[in-house]
């Protein structure tokens, strides 16, 4: 089962930075990325510029089509109104199947902002181990995953662990 997991950044470049570990973790068949984007929030900014990144998608790949509809649903629709807001809303059902709901966009909307950075990352087969001691020190904070609630958990301690 592909797992979606957003890693937040303090800084509009960390999830480059990130990005080239993700890089290496795949090289090294340590995770399957099946799809990814970026999003930078420079300071100064009125909304983010997304990316989504070719190189690194596998063959479940989810198309720009899906990245669009989700990063249009996060941080663009708020400045469009409710009466798009709530169009665009009943297009999303099918979403929440793999994790997005309401509280998957308010929780990634609040904390995804002007002077951050964010890597969305859908992937399958990760050696947990693996990927979490890679990611230590990134300053990564995780905003969110479909993992199972005991594997979330491990994974925030850990890198609670780390900033400690």
């Amino acid at each position: 089962m592909a797992t979606l997991t957003v890693w937040k950044f303090p800084t509009a470049q960390g999830a480059d930075d990130a990005l080239n570990i993700l890089e290496r973790l795949q090289k090294e068949e340590l995770i399957q990325v099946n799809d990814a984007a970026v999003v930078r929030w420079p300071e100064g900014r009125k909304k983010p510029k997304t990316e989504q990144l070719h190189n690194l998608a596998g063959v479940g790949a989810l198309g720009g089509s899906f990245w669009g509809l989700l990063f249009g649903l996060i941080f663009f629709v708020p400045l469009l109104g409710l009466a798009v807001g709530a169009a665009v809303g009943a297009l999303t059902g099918s979403l929440s199947d793999v994790g997005i709901d309401d509280d998957f966009v308010k929780e990634v909307r609040e904390k995804v902002t002007p002077g951050t950075s964010a890597l969305f990352a859908m992937t399958s087969n990760a050696v947990t181990d693996k990927v979490l001691e890679a990611f230590r020190g990134t300053d990564a904070e995780l905003v969110h995953t479909n993992l199972s609630g005991a594997q979330e958990q491990q994974l925030r301690m850990a890198f609670a662990e780390a900033e400690a």
